[in-house]
């Protein structure tokens, strides 16, 4: 494997470093993108100015995060919706408060927790983001995650955790077993918004919870 960094510069005054990684693999090219910020305030206010994937320009607020930086957990869902677009904050729906209760079953409270998602931008409708825009944010997602340094990832839904493991594996495949990324112990359990529409599985995701919070005792 061959390793060449193709272009990297820096942006509108931040310490900003965005690359190319030209990997070479059974001889053939890919391209990797990276990038590095050096503290969530310079994240932050990049993701806040930019429009990353296209969706910005349609949306009432950038949703970037919610809650305490310094937790050991943080909590990572697909997109804003209707209401996360309006208050610009993540999970401040009926998801949201589902997602509470789901904390507090455990005795987590959700001030606790740090919560974001894939994407920063709710797309029209409520509909999936697609493919290309979550590509787009996903550099960003894994920097956010490296600033945070959490102890354990809740990842919520398929769009999450498909995003973060680069699979097409279903939630229902991936829950309950013991997965890590990049060193950090990760849980993957039903979205909240999947759970207001199909209430049999919130036993499942009460398990999942159960084992979250056995992570960080």
């Amino acid at each position: 494997m061959m390793r060449t960094i193709s272009q990297w510069y820096k942006h509108f005054g931040v310490d900003h470093i965005f690359y190319d990684i030209k990997i070479q693999q059974n001889g053939k090219d890919r391209e990797i993108s990276k990038i590095d910020f050096d503290s969530l305030e310079k994240l932050r206010d990049f993701i806040m100015k930019i429009d990353i994937c296209g969706l910005k320009k349609i949306a009432r607020n950038t949703v970037f995060s919610d809650g305490d930086p310094s937790s050991e957990i943080m909590i990572i869902g697909e997109a804003p919706g209707e209401d996360e677009d309006i208050q610009g904050k993540p999970f401040v729906g009926q998801s949201g408060q589902l997602l509470n209760n789901m904390l507090r079953s455990v005795g987590i409270d959700r001030k606790n927790v740090y919560v974001s998602n894939i994407i920063f931008w709710r797309p029209p409708g409520n509909r999936n983001p697609s493919s290309e825009e979550i590509a787009k944010c996903m550099p960003y997602v894994k920097c956010h995650i490296k600033l945070i340094n959490p102890k354990v990832i809740l990842l919520l839904g398929g769009v999450a955790a498909k995003s973060i493991f680069n699979t097409n594996d279903s939630v229902t495949s991936m829950r309950g077993k013991n997965m890590e990324y990049e060193g950090i112990k990760t849980v993957i359990t039903f979205h909240p918004a999947y759970l207001l529409r199909s209430p049999e599985q919130k036993t499942l995701a009460f398990l999942d919870m159960i084992k979250l919070k056995k992570i960080i005792l």
